[in-house]
């Protein structure tokens, strides 16, 4: 049951447990107590809303930077990334195989303010050996959801 909630609120987290209870046909009590645990476990870490920027009048710029890093002793990669997500301009933090280590994902308003958190906070850290940063255009797809929709073909239909 678990498994099917989490797929169910994965897509959509408005989802009420009597919604969700109807959905994988379970009581909706049960569902509510699955719930609970869920995020007592930290398995559920949070509801966040997908929102389309590009639709707003609000100004953003998103940036994914690599960054290579001298992992820590007895810690590996996680102390490093710790004090990287901590910082507030960082929406994500993955580890990654392949050329660098860590994929850091960032919301400025401004490619200056991107390259200023780059240039005064990320780079100078003692562990980071460099960083490579590239802009997002455009986004397309976030969160398994679509953020642009096909224009319908408004040409008319002529049949013989």
């Amino acid at each position: 049951m678990r498994e099917k909630i989490l797929k169910a609120i994965d897509k959509n987290s408005k989802l009420t447990a009597k919604e969700l209870a109807v959905m994988i046909d379970a009581e909706e009590a049960a569902v509510a107590a699955a719930i609970k645990e869920l995020e007592a476990e930290s398995i559920i870490c949070g509801y966040p809303t997908l929102i389309n920027w590009d639709k707003t009048e609000s100004e953003k710029v998103t940036a994914l930077i690599e960054v290579k890093v001298t992992p820590q002793r007895g810690q590996g990669f996680d102390r490093i990334a710790e004090r990287i997500y901590k910082f507030e301009e960082v929406e994500s933090v993955y580890l990654m195989s392949g050329g660098f280590d860590l994929t850091v994902i960032i919301d400025g308003k401004s490619m200056r303010e991107v390259a200023n958190f780059v240039s005064s906070k990320l780079a100078p850290m003692e562990a980071v050996l460099s960083t490579a940063t590239h802009f997002v255009l455009k986004k397309y797809k976030e969160h398994g959801m679509p953020l642009v929709h096909e224009k319908e073909d408004e040409r008319m239909l002529i049949t013989p």
